[in-house]
């Protein structure tokens, strides 16, 4: 059969949806990112954008819980297109209230009608009726608690049952269907060039509505609009950024005067939070070891108005061969990891990850931190960070990275509020998607002994 080929934008939002989630199972695409590219390039009206950021998101989130309610209802094998039209529509059919089933049906059969034939569109449309007269399963069904909770959070089981191991059943349970909960926007406001206040009643101007953190000081909670589209945003005001991710700044506090090297810095949100609070006093050495993702950093910094950032391309693993020894007051290693504390913006993350995949970061993260030491000067401080919940990424790497460096002493968390400081074990600060509405994330700080 010839393949019909379709538009990813004809002013219909779930052919929309539809393609972008075949392009992230096909090609391993990142949903974040086509689909704010569908949405610049074919400039969607608000309304449409944000039921084609539910409904993806929506459906990739709740994948294996979509899956388990179709199985009754499919016989044989069907197109990989077609199982996703299936899930798109069975997912506005149970989780949305606000669409009427009929018309998710009606729909579907359309898009069904215009992709393939009348014959795949008459088996779409036999499934999701006979979905609609008998209902779907029940998970309850499941005897296995691990299963049954991976199947009912749409999370893969290995990572369950690794979740339920290091935190309990609970606890986990909490953190996976918290991962299902759209998040919160935020932006963090660029105190060297406004303060808080002013930004909240530009942003009211626009039409946005807005609130300050009770988290992070320089956090805004944005409940509408789209902060890229703000007159705040245009003046360098704020930078679009989760709140977990503010943390590493505050938990180094650089000061006015120091150098700086950020080890992974793009796209540069820690980059330009670490000059903010430096007052634009200083210097940050910005590397990475992808040059293209530079420009991401260099065009931050211009909109904010920033100059004491310079960027190189260099791989954090063989820093100490390029810089100069001992020569920073402090170091940033915001890690790369496997992501699973972003879930909720990245629901893909969920079904590619391995769990041999981690083993493997692992082992990088402390090649960074080798080298972080050799280029830090004695009784300067250096800042772990990654965007993730598991601990052989953070506490094993902590771990294993003091047992060969005991010029290295872990210290307490400070600079942040004392609902966090509380919150740390150890020396070690882990934040859950559940305990603010945030992303899952880490922090560490060091300090070497001087000689």
């Amino acid at each position: 059969m010839t393949k019909k080929k379709v538009q990813i934008w004809n002013g219909n939002v779930r052919d929309a949806a539809l393609s972008i989630l075949l392009a992230v199972d096909k090609n391993q695409a990142y949903s974040n990112l086509l689909l704010h590219q569908t949405i610049e390039k074919y400039k969607i009206d608000p309304k449409d954008r944000a039921l084609l950021t539910e409904i993806t998101y929506g459906t990739l989130q709740h994948k294996f819980t979509l899956d388990y309610f179709l199985e009754p209802f499919i016989r044989g094998k069907v197109d990989l297109w077609v199982r996703w039209l299936l899930r798109l529509s069975l997912y506005q059919m149970e989780y949305l209230s606000r669409i009427p089933a009929h018309a998710a049906v009606n729909e579907a059969v359309e898009i069904a009608k215009r992709r393939g034939h009348q014959g795949i569109a008459s088996m779409v449309n036999g499934v999701l009726r006979s979905i609609l007269r008998k209902g779907v399963r029940s998970v309850d069904e499941i005897k296995d608690p691990i299963e049954r909770l991976s199947i009912e959070t749409s999370h893969p089981q290995w990572l369950v049952a690794r979740w339920v191991e290091f935190y309990g059943f609970d606890h986990t349970s909490e953190m996976l269907r918290e991962n299902n909960v759209p998040p919160v926007q935020t932006v963090r406001v660029n105190t060297t060039k406004t303060t808080v206040d002013e930004v909240l009643a530009l942003l009211e101007e626009d039409g946005v509505k807005a609130e300050q953190s009770d988290i992070i000081p320089e956090c805004i909670y944005l409940t509408n609009g789209q902060a890229s589209r703000t007159e705040a945003f245009k003046k360098g005001f704020i930078t679009i950024q989760d709140e977990s991710s503010m943390l590493p700044a505050n938990v180094l506090n650089p000061q006015p005067g120091w150098r700086v090297l950020d080890m992974c810095a793009a796209p540069g949100g820690k980059t330009t939070h670490m000059a903010e609070k430096m007052n634009n006093n200083g210097s940050i050495l910005a590397t990475d070891l992808h040059p293209h993702k530079l420009d991401l950093i260099d065009e931050n910094v211009e909109r904010l108005g920033l100059e004491i950032i310079q960027t190189a391309p260099i791989d954090g693993r063989k820093a100490a061969s390029f810089l100069q020894e001992e020569s920073f007051d402090a170091v940033l290693v915001d890690a790369p990891c496997s992501g699973l504390g972003v879930m909720r913006r990245k629901p893909d993350i969920k079904y590619t990850k391995r769990e041999e995949d981690l083993e493997s970061l692992h082992s990088i993260q402390l090649e960074l931190l080798e080298n972080a030491v050799k280029v830090l000067k004695p009784g300067g401080r250096l800042v772990y960070s990654t965007c993730t919940v598991d601990k052989v990424e953070n506490e094993g790497t902590v771990n294993d990275f003091l047992t060969t460096h005991p010029e290295m002493e872990l210290v307490p968390i400070e600079h942040l509020p004392t609902q966090l400081i509380e919150k740390q074990q150890n020396g070690m600060l882990q934040v859950f998607p559940q305990d603010f509405g945030s992303d899952g994330f880490f922090v560490a700080a060091f300090c070497k002994k001087s000689v």
